[in-house]
């Protein structure tokens, strides 16, 4: 199915957020997420179905002052 993450359309397999963060290759759990700009808790990425076109957002810590 086609999704959008950070503004970039991708094809992928995956059902949940959990398994789309997974086929993307965001292993690091310690990211902020958010399904069509709600934002999603780390324990309810498994639980948290994803549908074509949704929008995904995946934003990472920096480090730096």
């Amino acid at each position: 199915m086609k999704i959008i993450l950070n503004a970039q359309q991708h094809d992928v397999s995956a059902l949940t957020f959990a398994s789309a963060l997974d086929e993307l290759g965001y292993s690091n759990p310690a990211i902020a997420t958010a399904l069509n700009g709600m934002f999603i808790p780390r324990d309810a990425r498994e639980m948290t179905q994803i549908n074509e076109g949704d929008r995904l957002e995946v934003l990472a810590p920096m480090q730096g002052g």
